[in-house]
């Protein structure tokens, strides 16, 4: 088990780095194409594209690589009643965003203009969600490959569509290319799917397989549900910010232009920089998941305790010389990626709470692995609240943006205390070992 750990772990920091480099070129060639106010205006759009990504698989990815892990039930059994659920769903979903899109862009984000990039995240949702799916069942059964590679494909096929239609879009308006940014996705997820399809074993698929086990259901949503809640509590959190930063700060003087630029600034080059990392922990987090799951649920509470150990150490071998190279010299990075100096005063300041960041992904997985989905929510739960709330007490003191900065770091010290501290009260409750 170590062996196959320490391997899919390794496969997917190598296939998380090339992701990033060629989403770092994505973002590279989209800000050079777009523009800065562009980006501000994608930055509006991506908080709504984020909530409805978190909606379309509702955590069904997490729960099927906990049972598949555990070999509680047959695969098929598990993944084709679910993913056919989760498409008449994802329909319903689609109908919803057109329903309150037009309400969205006018009233809340006060740019009419982004109702159609709006409308087109709907389009995108069912492929999101199937690939979402597959992946969850490879992890499951620890095989990392084809969800590495799928993401690979996705990215180049991405990125490629990103120079060769982006830019050409721009000739017909700002708001045309912002919604075929979105719409690109619908290709790059095709592709993915394509790939994770070649590697699904050759087995015959028979009626049966598509009738829903009622008790199989029910066990996928008790661990779903707690896991998309938990995700939809972010992804609502992050869907409120620019409404209350946006509201309030106009509220209190200042312009739309200056809260549209200095917002795109912190969500469009800060936050994106300082998450660079994240491929190393995200890569950890997957590989985790499926080890404590498969060995918590066998008793066995010192190679559970080993492993959320060595994930936690693995997270910060890569964050914190990430974080200091934030701190003394965030002009290289900024300048080499983004092509900038726009946003250093918030990289420095916000650079050392991100280190607890950087474990928040592997600690996660591991409540999540460990049966505590609604414990990991909770703490979700409660760091949305802690940031929101912040967030508006913070905005009527006239400090700008940076009311956004402080009230994120709130959110990362309470997210990452609280996960810590149920770990360590579970691992010592637990009587066997």
């Amino acid at each position: 088990m170590k062996n196959k750990f320490v391997k899919s772990t390794i496969i997917l920091i190598i296939g998380g780095l090339i992701t990033k480099i060629l989403g770092m070129a994505i973002k590279i060639v989209l800000t050079r194409t777009i523009g800065t106010e562009g980006i501000s205006k994608y930055m509006l759009v991506l908080p709504t594209f984020n909530l409805f990504i978190t909606l379309c698989n509702l955590g069904v990815p997490t729960a099927i690589t906990k049972m598949v892990s555990e070999r509680k039930k047959s695969s098929k059994k598990i993944v084709i009643p679910i993913t056919y659920i989760i498409l008449v769903y994802n329909i319903l979903l689609i109908i919803i965003l057109f329903i309150i899109s037009p309400i969205l862009a006018k009233n809340l984000l006060h740019s009419s203009d982004l109702y159609y990039p709006l409308i087109s995240i709907g389009i995108t949702l069912p492929f999101i969600a199937v690939s979402s799916i597959i992946k969850g069942y490879f992890f499951g059964k620890e095989r990392v490959f084809p969800c590495t590679l799928s993401n690979i494909i996705e990215q180049i096929v991405r990125l490629i569509l990103t120079i060769l239609i982006v830019g050409n879009m721009m000739q017909h308006g700002l708001t045309t290319a912002i919604t075929f940014v979105v719409l690109i996705n619908i290709l790059s997820e095709g592709f993915s799917i394509i790939v994770l399809l070649f590697f699904l074993p050759k087995e015959k698929i028979v009626k049966e397989d598509f009738h829903k086990d009622n008790k199989i259901i029910r066990e996928i949503l008790g661990i779903s549900i707690p896991t998309t809640t938990s995700r939809m509590i972010g992804s609502i959190t992050y869907f409120f910010e620019p409404i209350i930063l946006t509201n309030m700060l106009k509220y209190i003087g200042y312009s739309n232009d200056y809260i549209t630029l200095e917002y795109g600034i912190i969500n469009g080059y800060v936050y994106p920089l300082l998450l660079l990392p994240s491929f190393f922990t995200l890569a950890i987090s997957s590989a985790i998941l499926p080890v404590v799951s498969n060995s918590y649920s066998r008793g066995n509470i010192l190679h559970t305790k080993k492993k959320i150990k060595e994930a936690i150490i693995f997270s910060l071998l890569i964050g914190i010389p990430s974080t200091l190279i934030f701190i003394f010299i965030p002009d290289v990075p900024l300048k080499l990626v983004y092509n900038t100096n726009l946003g250093l005063e918030y990289i420095k300041v916000t650079a050392p709470f991100f280190l607890l960041h950087y474990i928040q992904a592997p600690l996660t997985s591991s409540l999540n692995g460990m049966g505590y989905s609604k414990e990991a929510m909770k703490g979700t739960l409660y760091g949305g609240i802690i940031k929101l709330l912040s967030l508006t007490i913070l905005s009527y003191l006239k400090i700008g943006l940076w009311s956004l900065i402080i009230s994120s770091i709130l959110n990362i010290l309470t997210v990452t205390i609280h996960h810590i501290y149920y770990i360590n009260k579970y691992l010592k409750s637990t009587n066997y070992s």
